[in-house]
């Protein structure tokens, strides 16, 4: 049996918590081991830009933020789990990879 890691990342925490319950449902319907939500360092990236349009005055920095969050499901699964779990529909905001290992 192949273990395959499905990594899920997105902006939205939400989203992704929503998904990987949805993948690890699957994989406690069709009976095979699997280890939890695996939760990576969030990525935090910053970008300040300055509030004054003129230029003129002191200066002023307003910094936007997005975060990155990403998380890694490890499932023991045949062929036909896999199957299962590539045909759960992904929301727009979210990216998945998986992995095989034999």
């Amino acid at each position: 049996m192949q273990t395959a890691r499905v990594i899920v990342t997105g902006t939205d925490y939400k989203k992704i918590t929503d998904f990987c319950q949805e993948i690890i449902g699957v994989a406690k319907q069709s009976g095979v081991k699997h280890s939890g939500i695996i939760p990576l360092k969030t990525k935090k990236l910053s970008v300040p830009t300055r509030r004054g349009v003129s230029g003129g005055g002191t200066e002023t920095y307003q910094t936007y933020q997005l975060r990155i969050h990403k998380r890694i499901i490890d499932v023991k699964a045949d062929d036909k789990t896999l199957r299962r779990i590539m045909r759960i529909d992904v929301p727009t905001d979210l990216q998945i990879g998986i992995e095989l290992k034999g």
